[in-house]
């Protein structure tokens, strides 16, 4: 390594982190290309019909949290009690954080592996997280986990590729291209005048998919 940082976090683990020169470690080319819909009933669904289970680490979580929450704020402010208290809150708030990670690592890495094109609607995560499903929004980890299909695409030749946030994946039918307006938010499936029937988010990942092979 060139060089090396430790770093202490709030948790009171420390860090080592090097600097080395790496190269590129390209897979086996493969055929397949996929489109990804990222939601939060179902973390990603994928345009061959896959779906992927919100995992929802940090509300699986809450109750301990809010103890440990509580039990610092009965901590006299200064005391050592308190410092005690404060490292249990971010160990824990850590734990849920590494196992996220954990988590998105493996699947992303299942996904490039399994893929030679990835497509990835571009969300607008920090206006989502201005509104009331800004908890849900933070638990997900969209943003972490398209920036881990994106280099891991670049390192092991693949190509990845996002969708214009705008683009009415979830209202086009993916068959025939006709936009339905009127489909309200708890519509989980439906069917379009053409005679195709729809799983909304199946089809919006269909049409993440052309969109993306559209635009290359």
């Amino acid at each position: 390594p060139s060089s090396v940082t430790v770093i202490k976090d709030a948790a009171g683990r420390y860090f080592a982190s090097f600097v080395v020169q790496t190269t590129d470690d390209a897979l086996a080319p493969t055929d397949c290309e996929v489109g990804i819909d990222l939601g939060l009933t179902h973390f990603a669904v994928l345009s061959d019909g896959t779906k992927v289970a919100a995992p929802k680490f940090l509300r699986r979580a809450a109750g301990k949290l809010k103890r440990l929450q509580q039990e610092l704020s009965r901590k006299q402010r200064g005391s050592q009690n308190r410092r005690k208290a404060a490292v249990k809150v971010a160990r824990a708030h850590a734990r849920v954080a590494d196992t996220r990670w954990d988590w998105q690592h493996k699947l992303s890495t299942a996904i490039i592996r399994d893929n030679q094109v990835v497509y990835v609607e571009d969300l607008c995560v920090a206006g989502l997280g201005r509104t009331r499903l800004a908890k849900s929004v933070h638990d997900a980890g969209w943003a972490s986990f398209t920036g881990m299909l994106e280099y891991k695409a670049a390192r092991h030749g693949r190509t990845f590729g996002r969708v214009d946030r705008f683009f009415p994946s979830t209202k086009m039918c993916s068959d025939c291209g006709r936009i339905n307006d009127k489909m309200a938010l708890n519509v989980r499936a439906w069917d379009c005048p053409c005679g195709s029937t729809h799983d909304r988010d199946v089809n919006a990942a269909k049409n993440v998919l052309a969109a993306g092979q559209a635009d290359n």
